[in-house]
């Protein structure tokens, strides 16, 4: 029988957060009874019943909550470092949050889990700084360079989950994402502060925005990590999640600004300096996603910017 959310019970660590909240909001969609486990419970909207505070950093915290819940699946998307605000470099934040979480999730995970459900028991999410300085063409199988603190610490929770599928015959995958962008963006973001500054027709300093991205739609992600939960993916396997498809910065910028309506001249280019550790590489592979998922990203990036501000909760 095809896997389904339906009545399934599904656990989402890092539901107050941009993407967690999208995952948790697909997932009531879908009709699965939705766990959110969170450090501060009015940072999200769901039945009391349905939220666990809880300091994800302190070992161990998992067991009586999954032990209470019996999870079919647990989407992983609490992590530290990639918001702006979150550039102080805690180490130790870092090294918990990034790189010994994930083996948490998956040991209570294996012990506590829903035998019946045939999906994956574990969604973890990675990142695209885990390639660092690869370069070329980003495959799965292929090196990945971190250079960045946060880099390292993803990858080391990435390997974690792999190493924890094979040994404890646990069903578990790992997504990578790359540039996410949409409704519910933190302050201080391209999108964000693009439509910030049509509303107060104030100039925007920038990079050169020379630098390409693959910008990826959030529902887009959001449904992405909803079908990998379903599929048949392999036990421990890293699977790209994007569009496929390279835009520079400076694009998506002067695309956002058609779309709001920023006078010429309000984007300067070259404003700021482009930090070092930002990336470059040719287009993102995504034969593996598409082969087990049967699913590709079709939003490109000025429907997604039209979709991003014209979005209501």
């Amino acid at each position: 029988m095809a896997p389904s959310y339906a009545g399934a019970r599904a656990v989402v660590l890092g539901a107050s957060g941009f993407i967690g909240g999208w995952v948790a909001r697909k997932l009531d969609q879908a009709g699965a009874e939705t766990y959110s486990i969170v450090r501060d419970a009015t940072r999200v909207s769901a039945p009391p019943d349905r939220i666990f505070e809880a300091d994800l950093e302190k070992p161990d915290v998992l067991d009586a909550i999954f032990e209470q819940i019996r999870p079919c699946i647990v989407f992983n998307l609490a992590g530290y470092g990639v918001d702006p605000s979150e550039r102080d470099e805690n180490l130790l934040r870092l090294e918990r949050l990034n790189a010994l979480l994930p083996r948490s999730v998956c040991e209570a995970m294996a012990q506590w889990k829903e035998p019946k459900w045939p999906g994956q028991h574990v969604a973890h999410v990675g990142s695209a700084l885990e390639y660092g300085s690869a370069g070329g063409d980003l495959r799965e199988d292929g090196p990945a360079i971190p250079t960045t603190v946060y880099g390292k610490t993803k990858l080391r929770g990435t390997q974690a989950v792999t190493e924890c599928a094979k040994r404890l015959g646990l069903r578990a995958v790992t997504a990578r994402l790359f540039t996410v962008y949409g409704p519910g963006e933190h302050a201080g973001r391209l999108l964000p502060s693009l439509a910030e500054a049509a509303r107060t027709l104030s100039i925007v300093e920038l990079t050169a925005g020379l630098q390409q991205r693959d910008l990826t739609y959030i529902e887009d992600v959001a449904d992405g990590l909803l079908s990998l939960g379903l599929s048949s993916a392999e036990p421990g396997w890293v699977v790209n999640l994007a569009t496929g498809q390279l835009n520079t910065v400076r694009c998506f910028a002067e695309t956002a600004a058609g779309v709001l309506g920023i006078p010429d001249g309000k984007l300067k280019f070259g404003a700021i300096p482009t930090r070092g550790e930002e990336m470059r590489h040719e287009p993102v592979s995504i034969d593996r996603f598409r082969r087990i998922t049967g699913k590709i990203s079709l939003i490109g990036i000025e429907e997604g910017i039209r979709r991003a501000l014209n979005y209501e909760c």
